[in-house]
């Protein structure tokens, strides 16, 4: 996993911005958010004191959505850090709306996400034992709750402690509760979280797996062990879904076109890696995919997988999809934490030389080049202090994967 330097160059001048949606995003990540965020928080009865953009997720064409981070002081004189969202674009129908201009965007406070209505209920630790209990874990009384992940708008997940034992709660859109619920419920032989059961609200309670997830088991001190065959045995046994998945090399111009939003300068460059790692047809047969197979996903223990996360995005597409997707969250890993990057990068190499006795290395390398370029959204998504400089090194990583295939 050492791919030669590239001596492409990003161009200087940014191109025009053809793209009406991103005056909401310039207006969302702006100075200029603070005015409806003072106006929501005002109605409620607060005031704002600072906030800070903690998470972007800007789609071409379509909005922007953006959570904060914020302090705010009440009527009492109480002060309380809060969870803000706010979106421009599609708005959904549940939420309060303020117009700023010709734009309009829509706000809420967690956990009152307009497109999450399951979320309030998934946060309160009487209702969530309550909810366990008619499941068969514990006794009814309230679970201790910790927020894992929030998407707003997307999907969160919640570790509930209860007397029964530790479930996880993923609060989705309510369309997709019944159908993730049946997706956990269709991999009887492949070692995943169970469904417990789903509400009409979007709730889907999933028992817990053993072991860690092999991004802590590559964090922590040490010499970490993984077997490679069995990654490939685990991915053998995912379940058949029929529902068709597009592939890392297909979904690149949209990545591109992402970034081409958030930094002009950037978006050429962009541009032509989505290009060189498009593909005008398959290059792998037809198998069941995870979708999102990175090293969070797969849970670990003693070098030997012990089940898998997140089976949302599980359907019908190419091994090498899963394979690159593993490998470009490996090399994004070992850029983020060069104290363990040698420890990454030899996992990595490791399993790369498996996964390529049974897959063409060249297209592998450039759907993991696609990957990493889906990676560069990341800092700016998450709002990282140098996130220009490094979407610049993810770009340069990918473009390194490209000229190593």
């Amino acid at each position: 996993m050492k791919p030669r330097s590239s001596a492409l160059q990003p161009p200087l001048t940014p191109p025009d911005d053809p793209d009406p949606m991103n005056d909401g995003l310039r207006l969302l990540t702006g100075p200029d958010a603070a005015d409806p965020l003072a106006a929501a928080l005002a109605a409620a009865g607060g005031e704002l004191l600072r906030w800070t953009p903690r998470q972007v997720d800007h789609q071409p064409g379509t909005g922007t959505t953006v959570a904060y981070r914020a302090r705010v002081r009440w009527a009492d004189g109480a002060e309380t850090t809060e969870t803000l969202g706010a979106c421009h674009g599609d708005l959904p129908a549940a939420t309060a709306r303020l117009r700023d201009g010709d734009t309009e965007i829509g706000l809420w406070r967690f956990p009152h996400d307009p497109d999450l209505p399951g979320l309030p209920h998934a946060t309160d630790p009487h209702r969530i034992g309550r909810l366990a209990a008619d499941l068969g874990v514990g006794d009814g009384t309230p679970a201790t709750i910790r927020l894992r992940a929030y998407r707003p708008r997307r999907r969160a997940v919640i570790q509930a402690q209860t007397t029964g034992g530790t479930v996880f709660v993923k609060v989705v859109r309510p369309t997709r509760a019944q159908p993730l619920h049946a997706r956990h419920r269709a991999a009887h032989d492949c070692p995943a979280p169970r469904s417990l059961g789903w509400t009409d609200d979007g709730l889907v309670v999933l028992t817990a797996l053993p072991g860690r997830t092999l991004r802590e088991t590559l964090l922590a001190p040490g010499e970490p062990h993984l077997d490679p065959d069995a990654v490939i045995t685990l991915l053998d046994r995912l379940p058949h879904i029929p529902e068709h998945r597009d592939t890392w090399g297909r979904k690149a111009p949209h990545y591109a076109r992402v970034i081409a939003g958030i930094a002009p300068e950037l978006g050429a460059w962009a541009t032509d890696l989505a290009t060189a790692v498009d593909h005008p047809s398959p290059e792998g047969p037809t198998v069941p995919v995870h979708g999102d197979f990175y090293e969070a996903q797969l849970m670990v223990e003693s070098g030997l997988p012990t089940g898998l996360l997140d089976l949302d995005t599980t359907g019908q597409g190419e091994r090498l999809d899963d394979a690159a997707c593993l490998l470009g969250h490996l090399a994004v890993l070992a850029q983020l934490r060069p104290d363990r990057a040698p420890a990454i990068t030899a996992t990595g190499t490791r399993l790369q030389e498996r996964l390529e006795r049974d897959l063409c290395p060249s297209a592998l390398r450039r759907r993991t080049a696609a990957v990493v370029l889906s990676l560069a959204t990341g800092p700016h998504r998450v709002q990282e202090p140098r996130w220009r400089e490094n979407t610049r090194a993810r770009l340069r990583l990918a473009q390194q994967w490209v000229e190593w295939s």
